[in-house]
């Protein structure tokens, strides 16, 4: 299967995505779209495993800009809170051949490709357009244009998509993954689901993560289903949006689920209205453990059940999943195997008996084949065949599976996943930081918050080197959400027997967490 076979599932007629206060775009035009912007990127001279990166705000237009390109080019979402160092960085290590950004962009992204020499191309919305329709403008390359090597449709063995995914080291990880990888999630996520082309889909998930692309975007495209898609999650407008799209299920992370129940109290009568309108079938979780107070609070607001479910990116998102009713839904659980193959593994590398625990282990049609460039990494993560998660776990006597921990060290803020060595080796760069390191702290709300204890040069003034100071240090160098909350200064960095920094459980050892944001807050 290819992605243009999955699109055929839609029918002519039928809408495929739609937005706030847009007219809603059909299959069929979606379908013309990509035929377009496949022949517009053909004859800039781009193919097939070409890397485009696109950097482009949530919406109805990165939905549509990406399905395009999945479907002719190697696709590359990047954050748009990136810093231009970042955007620097993912750029080169791509290898990327154009960028793709919206009409007039002032992304920090523009500077950085002009500088490395990649193709600038926008996307443009005439007045009026349909939600996802554009055109492409793609400036003349300076070396003159010839004609792509890889021209027409991407295959089932071409990369679709580029992502990274961090690592433990402050280099991330290319992650490939090809057209069936893609294929075979969406429809793994659609099975799971039971998606019909009558349902609708509310995304309110950034389209530049793993989740919102395949669960939110590609699953229920694959289902000839709809998506309406809004410009990124905001818990003040969520209920507007919810209003509007009359959606029948939707998914999210823990911190959305969260902020959501928080204002459900104020919109109780209208939810009652729309819900008596069209009632939710599901709502679904995914990126990180939702607890079960939350998921109590959610399934009494929306009267549907929560189904939580487990991906990586590596899989192109969906591992594990709780089944709908009338199976039995676990708490606590990520659910059962739901696509690819799971099983845990001992130490000895021999499969454990149900109740014992070892590291989870997948393979499927869905795990991509390998890092890119990367042999140690492809040696450390694959086994016999499986690839290694690094997440530790147990499945019941039912194929029911709990994590019960991380074997990485790689920060989970609310989803969102930050390596602790990059943050390592910049605030090594500040001129009053002698040895650091960065660690997860237990947060109530997010899962984890990023902390730092660093000692400073001696003889150093500690006010040249506050904690607000290499805050800001570091906030001009990677997104706001990769900054240290907490910075502890000490004497003497905590080591073990052998000299190595031991990241895992320092929080718990000098007993730092953080609470929830204060009452009140949206």
């Amino acid at each position: 299967m290819t992605l243009l076979d999955l699109l055929h599932t839609g029918a002519d007629d039928a809408v495929a995505l739609s937005a706030p206060g847009r007219a809603p775009l059909t299959y069929r035009a979606l379908r013309a779209l990509v035929a377009d912007t496949t022949a517009a990127l053909n004859a800039a001279g781009i193919g097939r495993n070409d890397r485009v990166a696109i950097v482009l705000p949530n919406g109805p237009e990165m939905a549509a800009c990406f399905v395009a390109c999945a479907s002719a080019v190697t696709a590359a979402p990047l954050n748009p809170a990136y810093g231009a160092e970042e955007f620097g960085f993912y750029l080169t290590d791509l290898q990327a051949r154009a960028l793709i950004v919206e009409q007039g962009s002032t992304s920090a992204v523009v500077a950085a490709a002009r500088k490395l020499g990649v193709r600038v191309i926008e996307l443009r919305v005439a007045e009026g357009a349909a939600a996802g329709g554009f055109e492409l403008q793609i400036e003349a390359d300076a070396a003159g244009t010839a004609a792509a090597t890889r021209p027409g449709p991407s295959q089932a063995d071409d990369v679709a998509m580029v992502l990274h995914t961090s690592g433990t080291t402050s280099r991330p990880k290319r992650v490939p993954l090809s057209v069936a990888n893609l294929c075979a999630s969406a429809r793994h996520i659609a099975a799971t689901l039971q998606l019909t082309p009558s349902d609708t889909g509310l995304n309110i998930m950034p389209l530049f993560h793993i989740h919102g692309l395949m669960a939110g975007l590609l699953a229920p495209l694959s289902a000839g289903s709809q998506v309406f898609c809004t410009p990124g999650f905001n818990a003040l407008r969520f209920f507007k949006w919810f209003e509007e799209a009359h959606p029948s299920w939707y998914t999210a992370v823990p911190t959305m689920h969260l902020a959501i129940a928080s204002r459900g109290k104020h919109n109780a009568d209208q939810l009652d209205r729309m819900l008596d309108q069209r009632p939710l079938r599901f709502v679904r979780s995914s990126s990180s453990a939702m607890p079960p107070q939350l998921i109590q609070q959610i399934e009494a607001m929306f009267d549907a059940p929560l189904i939580e479910s487990y991906g990586m990116t590596e899989a192109a998102h969906q591992m594990a999943s709780n089944p709908l009713p009338p199976q039995p839904r676990k708490p606590g659980s990520v659910g059962q195997a739901a696509g690819p193959q799971v099983r845990v593994r001992g130490d000895d590398g021999q499969f454990v008996a149900a109740g014992e625990t070892g590291e989870i282990v997948i393979r499927g049609p869905n795990v991509t084949a390998g890092y890119e460039s990367n042999e140690s990494a492809n040696a450390e993560a694959f086994a016999d065949g499986w690839f290694r998660t690094g997440d530790q776990g147990m499945l019941d006597a039912d194929g029911y599976l709990s994590i019960t921990g991380r074997l990485k060290e790689i920060i989970n803020r609310g989803g969102e996943k930050i390596s602790p060595r990059e943050i390592d080796e910049i605030l090594l760069d500040h001129p009053a930081v002698a040895e650091v390191i960065v660690f997860g702290a237990p947060h109530d709300r997010l899962g984890e918050e990023v902390a730092a204890m660093v000692v400073l040069h001696e003889g150093h003034p500690q006010h040249a080197g506050s904690e607000r100071d290499l805050q800001q240090f570091v906030a001009g160098r990677v997104a706001a959400y990769k900054v240290p909350k907490k910075i502890l200064f000490v004497d003497e960095l905590p080591k073990g027997a052998t000299g190595k920094l031991q990241r895992i459980g320092l929080a718990g050892r000098i007993g730092l967490s953080f609470g929830a944001a204060p009452a009140g807050g949206a």
